[in-house]
């Protein structure tokens, strides 16, 4: 054989095609016998040409894990031997480096078996040799050896340490150097052990040293590997990177803003300033990175692209992700500087640096909000400019960061719509398509919190929108409907005059066929729906049966976009249908099952590159042997369409079946059976609709078995079921947004249904909100980092204010039976109320404990001392929404807190003072404060000097805004009146004004306006005569009004 088989690989070796062919399958033929392998052991040792050695190198690495274990101990020995001859002698790199890959297949199966014991020592000497070739294929083998034996170097982990160490920093060989550095990154990957990883620390400055000499000369690709190492220890949760941090950071720097280096090199080093803005923020910070990095990041959003670059690794782009990254994790230290880039650069006379000024605002807007609300004006000043700048890369930019603005900074940027909104109208008539398309999606954006605000621009608004969705491109017509959408949700009922017309033009959208125009065909389905929700009921269901079957063909045009849309399209039609939906669930409900059940097309790229490069072309000689060599999983790529989809029909499912309830009974089986499955999904999106869908789910099913035989113990079942995976969810999933959701839905659940359905659950209930309140739940868990201090963690404003949810739902159900649990969650609560944490948590917590004060009553008495200076403190905080909350909160617990509130009366009083004058701008806090004082006049009178009070008391009402408040205040007032308190009577000019204007009020119920007239009444039968002038004085309007309430003797 081996003669014949030299001949066969030089022939495989020439030019000729053909010939080629003919020896490959000859030599397919050959290598199925196991005596393959001493014949390309003998040419790998005796043939002439190296590349005729090295293609014996590369078929025996292919061959042998199939004929190994059918060879003879001799043979495994001869083997052995001349591969270790072949690393040791051989002269050509190629050759060696063909070799050592198959000693790491063979060392696979010999090494762990015994069969091999000479091999590590053998590395050891070979990597102290003299000659460079050989440390430098000693560290090669070392690297490939890692992935397959890895274990087996356990017990000699320090010596190798130890060993790379001194390689790394090799003064004769950079080529050695290299291979160190390539040994490195292999044992980092295979070692997850934090002991073991954090000795890797040392070596940080020889990996700089080595990547510095390589890029100098020429050698990136050895640079590439320091980053993947560096981004192995950054992703480690071992405090690894100490002092380092500052030595890498200055590296990456120096090669990202290096534009002689391939753009893939200075994406790599920019991603490691990412990894480290999101898993190392603190490091940054502590070091005072944040600024250096920015100087870098943000001009880099200025640096031109060649237009057939890869937009992925373009620098402006990463650089975009990086400051995105600094701004979610680093606000605070992020928005200062960035905002003087801006200001700066607004002004440059190069246009690259004006756009760079307006996207880095947008590309912050997300994680800088709060900074960016409080500095709306200069924010808004330098954007609004760049919609007005000669340049058409400008204008584009600011409009991207006009969209940005209306989705992060809500309801804000809304109050600024004067100024907005003539900009954006102008921005649509641009001569750019570019800049008109996104100023559409800032239009969307803008009105989509807007309310009636929107009214005065709603003409011209709607004449550029119509005139646009006529008269331009797909493209443009897409973002035109998406703009359409928003306008109509914030005019709401001032949106019919112009729906039908909107309407006849989706009727041509929603009947295109053609692939290109499916996006279209999407938009308008979705755009339909939403004006459906404006219109309401009366005036949709008469026409929506053509809008109807056109959404239901469009599911045979396999669109995932167009399914998607058309699943929002029937979730809000059923939502203004209510039950009238009933007739389209057996047409509909089995499109949303098939979407549900859709496989999601995971698709995973296996990465089997580790050929010599120099010969590439023997994948006709691979065998089935190659299945027992472990591929290495490179890309896991997931179609996002399917997701979006599968969202959308999950969210349907839980909407039909609340909205059509009984009559969703034969789809409730398997709705269930779906919303189980999707609410462990791989994916957020899809398991927060089936967080939410379940709680629909559970309604309709209480009414579904309602009266059956069996049904208690049915809807018990689905009870549990629920039950068991919110409380699952808010323990061990691990996305905050999901977690929320299971949380709100809860509370609601505890609720609405009451103490006695949800009892057996609440131990659970409670060790779940436990776990949330000391932030140790599995959505609370970040990477350790030893420079992380407690008050400076970050963690999600909307998933506390969830979980705060759950305590006023538990006192609301249980009552005072509530004190023991909230015994154990007080000072995890109050842990939130630091002032240190921002002030967003503290209203949260002052909220949560009022309505806790509330439905639990007496035992808040307990907690008076260590809540009322916080309390009395956000009484006068700048935000409005704390303002108001103390005041409900401070009443609530002067209500309940018996004795030991008393002695705070008169601070509070002095509290609430500053919120009855003219300085405080929100009537919502006035209202509240209000109410707080007719609860102290309640509890205890004697203690509230009324004659100071009450004139100051009486000149804010009515209420304006908050009509929860409207029992406690107006009982207060009744009860004084029919109890003729004295101080309270010597106001009846100022009473019969009040009651006039409740009685003629539209929101107050008729239990207020009963009170009301029953007071009125004790004052006529007091005064008699003497109240003709008062009520003289009313309009006829208002004294009919109070006629009317006032009980018939």
């Amino acid at each position: 054989m081996a003669q014949s088989l030299e001949l066969l690989l030089i022939q495989f070796l020439m030019p000729d095609n053909d010939a080629r062919r003919q020896a490959e399958d000859q030599i397919k033929r050959l290598a199925k016998d196991p005596q393959v392998v001493p014949a390309l052991i003998h040419h790998l040792r005796t043939a002439k040409t190296p590349n005729v050695r090295q293609l014996a190198a590369v078929l025996l690495r292919k061959k042998i894990t199939g004929h190994w274990a059918k060879l003879s101990p001799q043979l495994r020995q001869l083997v052995k031997q001349s591969l270790i001859e072949s690393i040791t002698l051989e002269h050509s790199p190629p050759v060696r480096r063909a070799s050592a890959n198959v000693v790491s297949i063979i060392a696979k199966y010999a090494v762990p078996a015994g069969e091999w014991p000479d091999l590590l020592p053998f590395l050891f000497q070979c990597s102290q040799s003299a000659q460079e070739e050989h440390r430098e294929v000693a560290l090669i083998l070392f690297s490939s050896l890692t992935e397959t034996i890895g274990n087996s170097f356990r017990p000699h982990f320090a010596d190798l340490q130890s060993l790379l160490l001194k390689c790394l920093q090799d003064e004769t060989s950079n080529r050695v150097r290299v291979a160190a550095l390539k040994a490195v990154g292999s044992f980092l990957e295979f070692t997850h052990d934090e002991a073991e990883v954090v000795k890797f620390r040392d070596f940080i400055p020889s990996i700089l040293n080595v990547s510095r000499q390589s890029l100098a000369a020429g050698e990136e690709d050895v640079a590439v590997i320091a980053f993947e190492i560096f981004d192995e220890l950054i992703e480690s949760p071992a405090p690894l990177l100490g002092e380092s941090v500052r030595s890498i950071v200055q590296f990456s720097l120096e090669v990202c803003s290096s534009s002689n280096v391939e753009p893939n090199t200075r994406h790599q080093a920019i991603q490691i300033i990412s990894w480290l803005a999101k898993y190392k923020s603190s490091s940054l910070k502590k070091h005072k990175l944040v600024i250096p990095i920015l100087q870098v990041m943000c001009p880099l959003l200025a640096e031109s692209t060649e237009g057939d670059e890869d937009d992925d690794l373009a620098p402006d782009r990463a650089a975009a992700e990086v400051i995105d990254t600094m701004a979610l994790n680093l606000s605070k230290h992020v928005f200062p500087p960035v905002l003087e880039f801006a200001s700066l650069s607004s002004q440059n006379v190069n246009p690259k640096f004006r756009e760079a000024s307006v996207t880095v605002l947008g590309v912050i807007s997300e994680g800088c909000l709060d900074l960016m609300k409080d500095k709306l004006e200069p924010v808004l000043h330098i954007v609004l400019g760049a919609l007005r700048d000669p340049q058409q890369m400008v204008r584009g930019a600011a409009s991207f960061a006009l969209g940005q603005f209306a989705e992060y900074l809500q309801p804000e940027i809304v109050s600024h719509y004067e100024s907005v909104l003539p900009c954006i109208l102008n921005a649509l008539e641009d001569a750019s398509d570019e800049v008109k398309e996104k100023s559409y999606y800032a239009l969307a954006a803008f009105c989509e919190n807007m309310g009636e605000e929107i009214l005065p621009f709603l003409d011209p608004l709607m004449g550029k929108l119509l005139s646009a969705l006529q008269n331009s491109p797909r493209n443009l017509q897409e973002t035109c409907m998406s703009a359409i959408g928003s306008v109509a949700s914030a005019a709401e009922e001032a949106f019919i005059p112009y729906a039908e017309r909107v309407l006849e033009l989706m009727k041509i959208f929603m009947v295109l066929t053609n692939d290109e125009d499916l996006r279209s065909r999407a938009r308008a389905t979705e755009l339909v729906g939403i004006i459906a929700m404006s219109v309401g009921r009366t005036g949709m269901e008469p026409i929506l049966p053509p809008f109807i079957e056109a959404a239901i063909s469009g599911y045979g045009l396999e669109y995932s976009e167009l399914r998607e849309y058309t699943h929002g399209f029937f979730s809000n039609v059923a939502e203004i249908l209510d039950d009238g939906f009933t007739q389209y669930l057996p047409h509909v409900v089995p499109l949303v099952f098939s979407s549900c059940n859709l496989d999601d097309g995971s698709a995973v790229d296996i990465d089997d590159s580790d050929e010599d490069e120099h010969i590439n072309s023997f994948g006709g000689v691979s065998s089935d042997d190659e299945a027992h060599d472990e591929p290495r999983v490179r890309n896991i790529s997931i179609r996002t369409g399917v997701l979006d989809e599968k969202a959308a029909a999950t969210q349907a499912l839980g909407l039909f079946a609340l909205h059509t309830k009984s009559a969703y009974a034969p789809y409730l089986e398997e709705s269930l059976k779906i919303l189980l499955k999707h609410s462990s999904y791989f994916h957020e999106d899809v398991r927060l609709q089936a967080v939410t869908g379940l709680k629909h789910i559970l309604t309709a099913a209480q009414v579904v078995f309602q009266g059956q035989p069996e049904g208690t113990a049915k809807a018990k079942e689905v009870l549990e079921t629920v039950m068991n995976i919110y409380i699952k969810t808010m323990t061990e999933d691990d996305d905050k947004e999901v977690v929320a959701q299971a949380c709100m839905s809860t509370a609601d659940m505890i609720k609405d249904l009451g103490y006695a359905a949800v009892e057996p659950y609440i131990p659970r209930i409670v060790e779940a909100t436990l776990l949330l309140l000391r932030e140790e739940s599995a959505c609370q868990q970040t990477e350790s980092d030893d420079e992380i201090d407690d008050d400076d963690a970050e963690h999600d404003e909307v998933l506390m204010d969830a979980v705060s949810d759950l305590l006023p739902a538990f006192a609301k159900a249980m009552g005072f039976h509530f004190a023991p649990i909230f015994a154990k969650m007080f000072e995890p609560l109050m842990k939130f109320a630091r002032a240190s944490r921002p002030s967003q948590d503290r209203t949260m917590v002052v909220a949560c404990l009022a309505e806790v004060a509330q439905d639990m009553g007496a035992p808040i008495a307990t907690y008076i001392d260590p809540l009322m200076p916080l309390v009395l403190k956000e009484l006068a905080s700048p935000v409005a929404t704390n303002r108001r909350n103390a005041a409900f909160c401070v009443g609530e617990l002067c209500k309940n807190g018996g004795a030991a509130a008393l002695k705070y009366y008169a601070d509070v009083l002095r509290g609430l003072y500053p919120l009855f004058g003219e300085s405080e701008p929100d009537d919502a806090v006035r209202d509240n404060a209000a109410g707080a004082v007719a609860r102290m006049i309640m509890v205890n009178p004697e203690s509230v000097p009324l004659n100071q009070v009450l004139p100051v008391f009486l000149k804010v009402l009515p209420l304006k805004e908050d009509h929860e408040e409207s029992m406690a205040v107006y009982s207060c007032i009744c009860h004084l009146v029919l109890s003729s308190n004295s101080q309270i009577l010597s106001l009846v000019p100022e009473l019969v004004n009040l009651f006039a204007q409740v009685a003629i009020s539209t929101v107050e119920t008729p239990q207020v306006k009963s009170q009301i007239g029953q007071a009125f009444s004790h004052l006529i039968s007091l005064y008699g005569h003497q109240m003709q002038p008062l009520l003289g004085n009313l309009s006829p309007t208002h004294a009919k009004a109070l006629a009317a309430i006032a009980p018939k003797s």
